[in-house]
């Protein structure tokens, strides 16, 4: 089965890649939507450039496939099925993949969408259990930062740092406590992976955190490459 995955380059698309690419899914390519307000109902927007360098680092670059949209509510949706039908046209693929864990209204566009491009929708994270899931992200060699933190308790100290297992837990703490999701599926955060066991080399990164508010606070990467597995290379200041 030919596979194009929906690729904003937070951890939830990053790992619903790695779940179909271990089922024995050929990955036909990419797509990543990058649009241009950050408000969007649908896509990711931190950040989403370096996605680029996530796919050199999985030698998928030449199946990569990249498209603004406007980012405006339904009319981004539109735009999305006009360039996967462009997209569909080159690499043949024969499912669209998305890394969609509760949101029913990301899933109810992504159902239309592949309804009428005439290929199948695979979200194999669907309606899994959202501690766990975080929980598996560190077993299974997934590494990544928060880009942007929305929510009341998610301290800035927590943006920029590079999430493992012992940082999963103090995420889950924090959200019993608070009552946030803990995989920020309501749009509490926004990730960007570092690594992978897709990844062959690990992203790098040096920025700055910046505060907009109480309960708003982000990071401005201001350089990002690919440096080797296990080295220790992400700075903020």
């Amino acid at each position: 089965m030919r596979a194009c995955a929906l690729l904003s380059g937070g951890k939830d698309s990053n790992y619903a890649l790695y779940l179909v690419a271990r089922k024995g899914y050929e990955i036909a390519c990419t797509f990543t939507a990058m649009p241009r307000r950050e408000d969007s109902w649908m896509f990711h927007y931190p950040a989403v450039g370096l996605v680029r360098l996530q796919v050199k680092a999985m030698r998928l670059e030449d199946r990569a496939f990249f498209a603004e949209v406007s980012g405006e509510k339904e009319r981004e949706v539109e735009e999305l099925l006009s360039e996967l039908e462009r997209v569909r046209r080159e690499a043949r693929f024969e499912v669209l993949v998305a890394g969609a864990i509760a949101s029913r209204y990301q899933r109810e566009r992504l159902e239309r969408v592949s309804r009428e491009l005439g290929v199948g929708l695979e979200l194999p994270l669907w309606g899994a259990d959202q501690e766990e899931h975080l929980r598996r992200l560190g077993r299974e060699g997934f590494s990544y930062v928060i880009v942007s933190a929305t929510t009341l308790g998610l301290p800035p100290s927590m943006v920029g740092v590079p999430i493992g297992p012992q940082e999963a837990e103090r995420i889950i703490a924090l959200s019993r406590r608070h009552g946030f999701n803990p995989s920020f599926e309501g749009g509490e955060a926004e990730t960007l992976v570092i690594d992978s066991p897709l990844m062959e080399k690990r992203l790098c990164l040096r920025g700055r955190r910046r505060s907009r508010g109480e309960f708003e606070h982000l990071l401005d990467i201001e350089e990002a490459w690919l440096g080797e597995k296990g080295e220790l290379c992400v700075e903020v200041k």
